[in-house]
């Protein structure tokens, strides 16, 4: 499993807002221990990352609601050669990039 610390960031705000602390925290703790032991690979979101994402945020500008993390997250997975996503999240099929989503939405 691959990630980036922009859904990361997304993830522990989101979080804390609608868990108890402890609850959250313990979650988070998990995850960054996960993290440490390579089971989740954290990928960070570079200076040439973060423009390619820019430069998308133009291409998509008929999509304003994609947020950049998301624009951020399409641009690793074409670094990364990722095509399939773990997500609920109906952005990652309003583009023509190749991802599969998963589970369906269906």
């Amino acid at each position: 499993m691959v990630t980036t610390d922009y859904v990361l960031d997304e993830v522990i705000t989101s979080l804390f807002k609608k868990v108890n602390f402890d609850g959250a925290q313990r979650f988070i703790e998990a995850l960054f221990l996960d993290i440490r032991e390579g089971m989740i690979r954290l990928e960070r979101i570079d200076e040439g990352r973060f423009n390619y994402a820019w430069l998308l945020r133009s291409i998509y500008r008929d999509k304003p609601d994609i947020s950049f993390t998301d624009l951020t997250s399409f641009v690793l997975m074409k670094d990364a050669d990722i095509s399939r996503v773990f997500t609920k999240d109906r952005h990652f099929e309003m583009v023509n990039l190749g991802f599969k989503i998963w589970p369906d939405n269906e």
